[in-house]
């Protein structure tokens, strides 16, 4: 297996990886010039399509955002993503249609070991750095309302129809309708039809 194979296959992989740095500093580069324009640049969206080539119509990024490759990530149709979205799809990103991001919200599927012997800096021959690490995928449902300041972490499959709150921190599944919330984020309740706004009188 090449490093990109096991990168995305959940494996040990090594990220200073020629084929792999090349893909990242594009992603970066890329992230960078978006955050330098208005959003009323068309430019905005000729580098949204070299950087998610795997997306709906309808994509909408405010910006700035940060993504470490992108062409890792997939969205649907009809998605938003507030001020300071920060993706590292080390591992796939799959994110349905109509799914909505407050601001400063981060997708993070790398993992690394939790005892320092094994997580710390090493050294090849030729005295170039390297750590060992892997990743876990992020599955995002249809029809999620992401609150500010969530981070997702990976492993995590997010069910269609939830709303997450804000400041959450997702390490475990959510299974779909749910209103959860919380660090570590749990599920409060089903979100169903008494839910609708149309009961709120003073909304209107």
């Amino acid at each position: 297996m090449s490093e990109k194979e096991k990168m995305l296959a959940g494996k040990i992989y090594d990220p200073t990886d020629e084929e792999l740095t090349i893909l990242r500093t594009k992603a970066h580069r890329l992230s960078q010039h978006y955050n330098t324009l208005f959003e009323d640049d068309d430019l905005r969206n000729t580098i949204i399509d070299e950087l998610i080539p795997s997306k709906g119509e309808g994509l909408y990024l405010q910006g700035p955002i940060y993504f470490d490759y992108g062409i890792f990530t997939s969205f649907g149709k009809n998605c938003y993503a507030n001020f300071n979205f920060t993706v590292l799809d080390i591992c796939p990103v799959n994110i349905g249609s109509n799914v909505f991001f407050g601001p400063n919200c981060s997708l993070m599927t790398p993992m690394h070991p939790l005892r320092w012997q094994e997580r710390n800096i090493k050294f090849k021959d030729d005295k170039t750095a390297y750590d060992d690490e892997y990743a876990k995928p992020i599955n995002i449902g249809d029809n999620c309302w992401i609150a500010a300041n969530v981070v997702i972490t990976g492993g995590v499959t997010i069910g269609e129809g939830c709303v997450i709150g804000a400041g959450s921190v997702v390490t475990k599944d959510i299974p779909a309708n749910s209103l959860a919330a919380g660090n570590p984020c749990k599920v409060i309740r089903e979100i169903n039809e008494k839910d609708s706004i149309k009961y709120k009188k003073e909304l209107f």
